[in-house]
């Protein structure tokens, strides 16, 4: 039996004092533990940023990728065996930033993974610069006199790129986090969680009290998430009210189920031992 105690990492959890990291760390663990996934049952892949520490913090298979590079390198280990969860944890700078075509091209190919999007609005680790996802005017150190751009929707964004599982989250609600990490990892496809999570360092703003303030449950008000219309109207809500839950949930052929390499199983399973590859090799001499 899989105990919570069983994702503990020996490395001691370093993040800000009451940064919302915690409540994300916490609602893994409790997922991977519901879904009965051991240590080796799962792998979490991240970039750069305070999000990517979150291989290191969770004791489970893990890669820590460069900067904007997760979801390739969470591909990749999906292809090479598609017998795995694979998780890809990302800030919303290393995410949407660097990595926002990586974004795109993930969710239309419906990679079968979760991602875990940490959204706080801010580059964290290097000090508060701001990121894709910071409402227009959002101040801080290179935008003193407030944003000048209007921010990245991931959900909106990711639901006109073709994701199959697309939700939203707020840290201050741990269940309801756990549940969505829990539906997103046993989701056929690329299922995004855009998790809210305050960063208490350098964004005075975007603060627990602000969000419990305006979020709500989708499942307690009806929401159909199987409507692409009435998700795109969901996804684009945002102010007064902030929806919390599955926006968005239908099925389709995933990028692994298309490929004819791996209708014989897991590449990684294979027996490669009596494979000749000289006439490969030939191609370099």
């Amino acid at each position: 039996m899989v105990e919570a105690a069983d994702f503990k990492a020996r490395k001691a959890v370093d993040w800000c004092k009451g940064c919302g990291n915690y409540g994300i760390l916490a609602a893994l663990r409790g997922a991977l533990m519901d879904l009965g996934l051991g240590p080796d049952g799962a792998v979490v892949v991240s970039g750069i940023g305070c999000s990517a520490k979150m291989p290191h913090f969770v004791n489970v298979n893990g890669f820590h990728a460069i900067h904007g590079r997760a979801l390739p390198v969470a591909t990749g280990i999906r292809l090479a065996n598609h017998s795995l969860p694979v998780i890809a944890v990302t800030g919303d700078g290393d995410g949407l930033g660097i990595g926002g075509a990586h974004f795109v091209h993930t969710a239309r190919r419906n990679v079968d993974i979760a991602h875990i999007l940490h959204n706080n609005a801010v580059y964290g680790l290097t000090t508060g610069q701001v990121a894709p996802t910071a409402a227009r005017g959002f101040k801080t150190k290179t935008t003193p006199r407030g944003s000048p751009e209007e921010p990245i929707n991931p959900t909106a964004l990711a639901l006109v790129c073709g994701a199959t599982f697309v939700a939203r989250a707020f840290v201050g609600d741990m269940a309801h986090t756990r549940e969505m990490f829990r539906r997103a990892i046993e989701h056929r496809g690329y299922a995004l969680v855009d998790t809210l999570q305050p960063c208490v360092t350098f964004n005075r703003v975007n603060t627990y009290e602000w969000y419990q303030h305006r979020v709500y449950r989708l499942d307690k008000e009806g929401h159909d998430p199987s409507s692409y219309e009435r998700a795109l109207l969901r996804a684009h809500e945002w102010g007064d009210r902030i929806p919390v839950g599955v926006i968005y949930q239908t099925t389709r052929p995933t990028l692994e189920d298309q490929l004819i390499g791996l209708q014989r199983g897991p590449l990684a399973a294979r027996d490669i031992t009596k494979v000749d590859i000289s006439s490969a090799l030939r191609e370099f001499e």
